[in-house]
């Protein structure tokens, strides 16, 4: 069975939802991404450079998944950032006490994700609003001040468009203390039902991105289109599989 695979100098880990107990006790950065963010990896040095130093990088992107297949008979395990946060609030249903800090790209969505650990009756929820940062510069003392006066257990970067695992690399640099930072980006919108309704079955079958383009075709039409970048890119990439 494949361990993990080596994609343009990205270490992929192949894991299974019954390992779960065993990463989700691990400290680091946890990324997931998504097609279109793979396919960016060529254009964008600071999000390729954040996925290449996260310390578990995870199959979310089914399309990645089927191309290995496809393209190289690698066969690996699926694990989306929906199925993580799942799995993930499960886990929290069983330890309150743990700490999460939310860092949310506005009021709505920070008072909606609020919401939803107090309802998994976590007793010590923080939440950030993030300011528009600049992927090329992401800066936020203000946000590494609070994090180094509550040293949450988990942090989770809820923003999109490739800036969550930029800014979990530099939190990851800058914060002298072990936590979780997972990289699920709107992920955790699927839930409080600010984003378009996935559900277990509609992940499972790889028609999240089905769904969302439906809901939102005009911002996930041009991404989708994109990631069609990634074909060629694992066609004609020589990957290390590690057993």
């Amino acid at each position: 069975m494949v361990s993990k695979i080596i994609f343009k100098k990205i270490k992929f880990y192949n894991i299974c939802y019954k390992s779960f107990d065993n990463y989700i006790v691990k400290k680091g950065l946890f990324v997931f991404p998504a097609g279109p963010a793979l396919a960016s990896i060529q254009k964008s040095n600071k999000y390729y450079k954040s996925i290449q130093k996260a310390d578990l990088v995870f199959f979310d992107s089914g399309f990645f998944v089927l191309l290995l297949k496809f393209f190289k008979n690698i066969n690996v395990n699926k694990f989306s950032g929906y199925k993580f946060l799942n799995l993930f609030f499960s886990y929290l249903k069983n330890n309150r006490k743990k700490s999460v800090f939310c860092i949310d790209p506005n009021l709505k969505f920070s008072k909606s994700n609020k919401s939803l650990f107090k309802n998994l009756g976590v007793q010590k929820i923080y939440n950030y609003l993030a300011p528009k940062y600049n992927s090329k510069n992401l800066i936020d003392k203000k946000l590494l001040k609070l994090l180094k006066k509550v040293k949450p257990d988990f942090i989770l970067t809820n923003i999109g468009g490739g800036n969550q695992e930029i800014l979990g690399l530099y939190l990851k640099k800058n914060l002298k203390f072990k936590t979780t930072i997972l990289c699920t980006g709107g992920a955790i919108s699927f839930f409080t039902r600010d984003q378009a309704p996935i559900n277990s079955f509609i992940d499972k079958f790889y028609l999240g991105w089905l769904v969302r383009l439906i809901f939102n075709p005009f911002v996930f039409l041009k991404r989708y289109v994109f990631g069609l970048r990634l074909i060629p890119m694992v066609m004609f990439s020589k990957i290390k599989i590690i057993k």
